[in-house]
């Protein structure tokens, strides 16, 4: 399980070729948006708004079995769409064209423990400019797992399944500490004073957020109380797990690739496509699979064109692999099973030192060949910059 690329070496001038047509690919999608994603968006939002209802309404009843399970399984999906196909999707400004204040990208505030303000920073600024570029993308490993063989081993990362675990079930926790970046008070980077102020706003949020679920509904349901406050409990860990999982899956599959720092100079549009490529995965499974993960099922094409609205990805991803394969350019994908099964080879793999030495040597020799596919400039690559 190495980094080493399947795609093979383009030219210069396949590059931009390349760049070329996957910017008239987004500038054709572009200038077709109207009726069909506006009702799609605000179908969405009625999605999350009824099924929150219901499910909070069933889990009132929750002293019978089938009512807490219903009302917890409700809850859990209704989140799920709210953080993914909803909040995520609207914070990248994909709704931005519509000129509704209600769905603006930079205003939207989600449900869930994280601000909206630093998801925007870390998330849509950070990881989609600096994708898979070690040392500049917090994603990697979110400062907590080491998951690619380029990444120093310390002994802290024996706890890898653990910490992947406890990763998991509080996700939109540990979302919402990932801004402060806590390993850099180890190292001394940052100070107790500089992370405690960072936090005043992520602990307002948290308390909002710890209010709505555990406080404010629990105690309006009077003899229900506890059904209700287990139920959201399960609910938050079924968006938590489901969260984790398509997110992983679209990064750290075993042929998915980070790149050294080096790569970030004088990038151009093509080799930006290029290392969106190759740092992504998708997802096989439909449109129900495309709904529940936001349609982060293609994560191809959100890393390619994050402010397209998600909707229209299943369709550009017919032409995005097209291309992808006359170019000589492997295209990740597969099922749910098969992606999540190598993401967690990694974590287990990448626990222990073994297979550094050999594999970051050979990493290392096929980014450094291919150095003139695979790098970027950042001052051309933030996320509302796609324009052709």
């Amino acid at each position: 399980m190495s980094t080493i690329s399947k795609s093979r070496d383009l030219s210069l001038e396949e590059i931009e070729a390349f760049g070329a047509e996957l910017d008239a690919l987004r500038k054709e999608t572009m200038a077709s948006l109207g009726k069909k994603e506006a009702d799609y968006i605000y179908g969405v939002r009625n999605f999350v708004r009824y099924t929150e209802i219901a499910g909070r309404t069933s889990l009132m009843l929750g002293w019978l079995p089938p009512f807490w399970l219903a009302g917890t399984a409700i809850l859990g999906v209704s989140k799920i769409v709210e953080n993914m196909e909803l909040g995520h999707n609207v914070m990248h400004g994909q709704y931005d064209w519509m000129n509704d204040p209600t769905l603006r990208g930079n205003d939207y505030e989600w449900d869930t423990v994280c601000t909206a303000d630093n998801w925007r920073h870390t998330h849509n600024f950070m990881h989609h400019t600096y994708t898979n570029v070690r040392g500049m993308d917090h994603d990697i490993g979110y400062g907590v797992l080491r998951l690619f063989p380029e990444q120093k081993w310390e002994s802290r990362f024996l706890a890898n399944p653990l910490m992947a675990a406890i990763l998991a079930v509080t996700f939109e926790w540990t979302l919402a500490l990932q801004s402060l970046e806590l390993e850099k008070l180890i190292s001394k980077e940052k100070t107790f004073a500089q992370v405690r102020e960072e936090f005043k706003p992520i602990w307002a949020k948290m308390r909002k957020q710890f209010t709505k679920d555990y406080i404010f509904f629990p105690l309006i349901a009077g003899p229900m109380f506890i059904p209700v406050i287990t139920g959201n409990f399960f609910a938050n860990m079924i968006r938590n797990v489901w969260a984790f999982s398509i997110i992983f899956c679209g990064h750290f599959t075993e042929d998915a690739e980070t790149f050294p720092i080096e790569v970030l100079e004088n990038e151009t549009r093509g080799q930006w496509y290029l290392r969106q490529l190759r740092g992504s995965s998708n997802l096989t499974g439909g449109k129900i699979m495309d709904y529940m993960s936001g349609n982060l099922s293609h994560q191809i094409e959100h890393h390619m064109f994050p402010d397209v609205p998600g909707m229209r990805y299943a369709e550009m991803s017919v032409k995005v692999r097209e291309i992808c394969e006359r170019y000589g350019q492997h295209y990740n994908t597969g099922s749910f099973t098969k992606q999540f099964s190598t993401v967690v080879k990694r974590i287990f793999k990448y626990a222990l030192p073994f297979g550094r030495k050999v594999e970051d040597a050979r990493a290392e020799t096929i980014v450094a060949k291919a150095a003139k596919v695979t790098p970027i400039n950042a001052k051309t690559a933030t996320i509302n910059s796609i324009a052709a």
